[in-house]
């Protein structure tokens, strides 16, 4: 992909942390609308999220791309601690950082979410007034969902893993990691058939990825939803739904559509990775690009 819009490093504090951010303006001057891109699990600004800042810029629209704390080139200690609370106090930083910025509209700023992402945009979404619009892409939304996806095995062989981590939690000790995604058969958060491969696909060459989570964090993840969130988006949402994914039932992601009060679903016969990539990333790209025009009144 051809980068030709600057993108500007602009870090910002959450919760006394410093979070690594990128900030992607439209040409002319502002205030500009912007959306917020939300990644997924164990994921950093490296995989593919310039497709996007570069795509959504040229369309009118800022963007605001970050690395959780924790992880990638934000700080935070224990690394790889990945919680969906801290996670949504991230995207909440994120949104104040906008707000304070002359040279962003704060009246049309949106989220969007992928993966993993989704859960978080859809409960920050839930809890606030402000947000203009809301995108999500192959959206993990129901915790539970995905571990019925991954399969009773998988959780067995983490079992002892999480029972060592939370022993060092309680002790002051480092952490114990297990891989985020692994073959089938491995010892990893995530191994359906062709993940492993789906998740190496999105990390560009000189990328980053810590293939690693902090066990017990594993088990929170699963066990956390935003279905019951949904119904409190006011914001109007899009949700992307990839008809052959393969971490969790997709019937999932289109509940949560119907239950957001202006939610609306497009389909795309993809599974959890194919999205990101050509052919199909273009037609999504001008699918949420129309949807994020609309509602943030890109030209007004």
């Amino acid at each position: 992909m051809t980068v030709t819009i600057p993108t500007e490093r602009v870090d910002f504090d959450s919760h006394g942390t410093r979070c690594a951010a990128w900030l992607t303006l439209p040409a002319g001057a502002g205030p500009h609308p912007a959306v917020i891109l939300v990644h997924g699990l164990g994921a950093t600004h490296d995989m593919m999220l310039a497709q996007y800042e570069q795509h959504f810029a040229a369309a009118g629209i800022a963007t605001l791309a970050f690395d959780y704390r924790h992880t990638g080139a934000s700080d935070g200690q224990p690394r790889q601690h990945i919680s969906t609370r801290n996670q949504c106090q991230d995207v909440t930083a994120a949104i104040a950082h906008l707000d304070a910025r002359a040279d962003i509209d704060a009246a049309r700023i949106g989220l969007w979410g992928t993966s993993l992402g989704a859960m978080n945009v859809l409960r920050v979404a839930a809890e606030r007034d402000d947000i203009a619009v809301a995108v999500v892409q192959c959206p993990i939304v129901h915790g539970p969902g995905a571990a019925r996806r991954l399969g009773l095995f998988a959780a067995l062989r983490l079992a002892p893993a999480i029972t060592e981590d939370l022993l060092r939690v309680a002790t002051r000790r480092g952490r114990r990691y297990v891989p985020i995604v692994g073959p089938p058969g491995a010892l990893a958060m995530v191994t359906v058939k062709g993940a492993e491969e789906g998740w190496n696909s999105t990390v560009p060459p000189g990328g980053r990825f810590d293939n690693r989570i902090a066990a017990a964090n594993a088990m929170t993840v699963v066990t956390t939803s935003a279905l019951r969130h949904a119904r409190d988006v006011t914001a109007p949402l899009l949700v992307c739904v990839c008809d052959r994914e393969n971490l969790m039932d997709p019937g999932y992601a289109e509940l949560a559509a119907r239950r957001a009060p202006r939610g609306v679903v497009r389909h795309y016969d993809s599974d959890h990775f194919a999205i990101y990539h050509p052919p199909l990333v273009s037609r999504v790209l001008a699918d949420q690009t129309a949807f994020l025009q609309e509602h943030l009144n890109v030209g007004a």
